[in-house]
């Protein structure tokens, strides 16, 4: 374990050896420049700040006020950039495009497709968020990955925890039996409507933060909201 350390700082001292040489020798060739050589010099840094500074205006700036009304979390109010779109714009895909979201009827579906469907969503949902830089809270306004956070935690999780052990349990016991034979199908069929009605209150929020224009159109919300699944 020590030699393993001491390796890998002998390996760090190396390297910042190296870059600090590197940037000696590139300050002392520019410091002897002259003439033209140096305007080109200078005008390529210029140019390459002025595009590290465009990155990040189109990254940080373009700032829109939008407020979005979840019922399990009532009205609040976010200030989004594009960074912010591009990641509520992915969530909006992720939760709107699943099985989990759509109704299962008492005649057809299954339970175990709808409990996976809802374990890739929380597995992706927590792949974005990782995968993503944070969302910078202009004056404590809510970011979107606190929304996907709430969703995975308060809606995701309870649900899956609750019921997916119930379900593997009854799975094992009988295994040639039926799904719709299950003493719970019924209860755990009623609890899955309104966690889907809340994953599309969730969707749709994310869809107003992407500026995504006539979302309950193309996610067809023509179901039960969660105030009336509830």
């Amino acid at each position: 374990m020590m030699k393993s350390i001491m390796s890998k700082r002998i390996i760090r001292a190396a390297i910042a050896a190296i870059i600090g040489a590197a940037a000696g020798f590139v300050v002392y060739t520019v410091s002897r420049v002259t003439g033209r050589n140096l305007y080109m010099i200078i005008g390529a840094a210029a140019a390459a700040a002025v595009v590290l500074l465009i990155q990040w205006y189109w990254r940080t700036a373009r700032l829109s006020e939008v407020k979005i009304t979840v019922p399990q979390l009532s009205e609040l109010t976010f200030v989004v950039n594009n960074d912010a779109r591009q990641v509520a714009w992915k969530l909006y895909i992720e939760t709107t495009t699943r099985v989990s979201t759509q109704p299962l009827l008492d005649e057809d579906g299954f339970i175990r497709e709808a409990l996976t469907s809802l374990y890739g969503l929380f597995a992706t949902t927590r792949d974005i968020l990782k995968a993503s830089r944070p969302s910078v809270s202009v004056s404590g306004e809510p970011t979107v990955e606190y929304l996907a956070v709430t969703m995975l935690n308060r809606e995701l999780r309870p649900f899956l925890s609750k019921w997916h052990p119930r379900l593997r349990e009854y799975e094992k016991s009988r295994p040639d039996g039926r799904e719709a034979d299950w003493p719970e199908n019924a209860t755990c069929r009623r609890e899955l409507i309104v966690i889907q009605a809340h994953l599309r209150d969730f969707a749709l929020s994310f869809a107003r933060l992407a500026g995504v224009r006539d979302a309950e159109s193309s996610m067809g919300v023509s179901h039960p909201t969660s105030s009336q699944a509830e």
